[in-house]
C-alpha cells in the first residue's frame, strides 16, 4: 500500500467531525471493497476513518411498523437476528446469501448500501422494501438514494448511521450467484405491502439496481407466479460480460422473479 492517516473514533459524530477535518479521507466499515481497491492502488485516500468502534451505529430494533438496523451491523448479524427473521425473513435470507462466512462476519449493511456495487444484494432489498436511509444529516427515501453504478445521493462527508425497513406482508429474494464471489449475476427481490408490489433487480442492469415496473404491474394484478405467464423481459440495457450476456440475464430475471414470488407465498 502507501502511507495514510488512520483514525478510529468511537461515535458517529466523532467520525463525521474527523472527516470534516481530513482532506480526502474515507469511512471504513467492513472494508470489503475499499481495502482491496487500495491494495490495487485504484484508490489512494489520505486517511481512513475506521467505524468499527462506533457502537451507536449498531443494533436492530422494531420501531412501529419498521425494522431499524444500524449501519455497522454485519451481514452475519442481520442473517441471524431473531427480529429480522421474524419480521422480514426475506432480508435475513438475503444477508445469509452474501459472500462466504468470512465476508459475512466482516462486511456491514451500511458499507454495502453506501458503496452501491451493481451486483450487491442489499440495494435490491432497500429499494424493494421502500426503506429509508438515515444519515447524520437527513433521511433519504430509497427511491431517491441510488443514482447509478457506485453512485448514491450521499454527499461528501455524509455518513449512513442506520436504515429503516418497512415490514412487508410478503417478501422474498432469489439470486443466481457467481460461484466464486457469490455476487449476484441476477438477483430479484419481491415485496408486497397491501396492494403495492415492488420488484427490484440487482446484478443485471448497466446502471445498477432498478425496479422492474412491468413485472410489478403484473404481480399487482395477480400476486402469483402465474401472473407472470406470457411475459418476457427485454435485454436492452442489461449487462453483457464474461459471466452472462444480456439475453441470458433477461431470461434469469423472469426465472428469479417466479422463484421469489413462489417463496414469498410459501412463507
Amino acid at each position: 500500500m502507501y502511507q495514510f492517516a488512520y483514525h478510529r473514533p468511537d461515535t458517529a459524530r466523532k467520525a463525521v467531525n474527523t472527516a470534516a477535518k481530513s482532506e480526502d479521507s474515507k469511512f471504513l466499515a467492513g472494508g470489503m471493497t475499499l481495502l482491496p481497491t487500495m491494495k490495487q492502488r485504484l484508490a489512494a485516500p489520505t486517511g481512513l476513518i475506521d467505524l468499527s468502534r462506533c457502537d451507536d451505529m449498531r443494533g436492530i430494533e422494531v420501531k412501529g411498523r419498521n425494522v431499524v438496523i444500524g449501519a455497522m451491523m454485519r451481514h452475519f448479524d442481520v442473517a441471524n437476528s431473531d427480529i429480522v427473521k421474524e419480521k422480514i425473513p426475506a432480508l435475513a435470507d438475503l444477508a445469509g446469501m452474501i459472500g462466504d462466512p468470512a465476508v459475512r462476519h466482516r462486511g456491514t449493511i451500511g458499507g454495502s448500501v453506501a458503496n452501491n456495487d451493481p451486483a450487491a444484494d442489499y440495494p435490491s432489498a432497500v429499494l424493494a422494501l421502500g426503506a429509508t436511509v438515515i444519515t447524520n444529516k437527513r433521511k433519504i427515501p430509497a427511491d431517491e438514494f441510488f443514482n447509478g453504478l457506485f453512485e448514491t445521493a450521499l454527499e461528501e462527508g455524509e455518513l449512513i448511521t442506520k436504515i429503516s425497513f418497512p415490514i412487508p406482508n410478503k417478501a422474498a429474494y432469489e439470486k443466481f450467484r457467481n460461484p466464486a464471489s457469490r455476487y449476484a449475476i441476477v438477483g430479484v427481490f419481491v415485496a408486497k405491502k397491501g396492494r403495492d408490489v415492488r420488484v427490484t433487480v440487482t446484478g443485471a442492469g448497466s446502471g445498477g439496481v432498478f425496479r422492474a415496473g412491468k413485472l410489478e404491474a403484473a404481480l399487482t394484478a395477480k400476486f402469483h407466479p402465474k401472473g407472470l405467464d406470457g411475459l418476457t423481459f427485454p435485454a436492452e440495457g442489461l449487462n453483457t460480460d464474461i459471466h452472462a450476456d444480456a439475453e441470458y440475464r433477461a431470461h434469469l430475471i423472469m426465472v428469479m422473479t417466479r422463484r421469489a414470488v413462489q417463496k414469498a407465498l410459501a412463507k
